[in-house]
């Protein structure tokens, strides 16, 4: 799953895809001399009302989630099971 994060003046914000629309929407308020863009919540809600304007830094980031590694506990860290990544947080307390 690809999910892109929008690092606006420092803050991060999360979507799901496609976000073609919304970088649309940012690049036509900062062209218009600035105004307000939407920026959707990754699961639901109404989202966020964000002021974008020209010389404002955005960064657009995407990360590769891969679902089967959110399936496995512990996988994140290299471990095969949770009796394993029991083992690690009782190691290191």
């Amino acid at each position: 799953m690809i999910v892109n994060r929008l690092t606006v003046d420092g803050k991060d914000y999360f979507l799901p895809e496609p976000v073609d629309e919304l970088r649309a929407k940012i690049l036509a308020a900062v062209r218009a001399g600035g105004d307000y863009v939407n920026i959707p919540p990754i699961n639901s809600g109404k989202g966020i009302d964000i002021l974008f304007s020209p010389g404002m830094p955005i960064l657009w980031t995407q990360l590769d989630i891969r679902s089967e590694n959110a399936a496995i506990p512990g996988s994140a860290y290299g471990l095969d099971d949770a009796a394993d990544l029991a083992r690690e947080v009782d190691e290191f307390g």
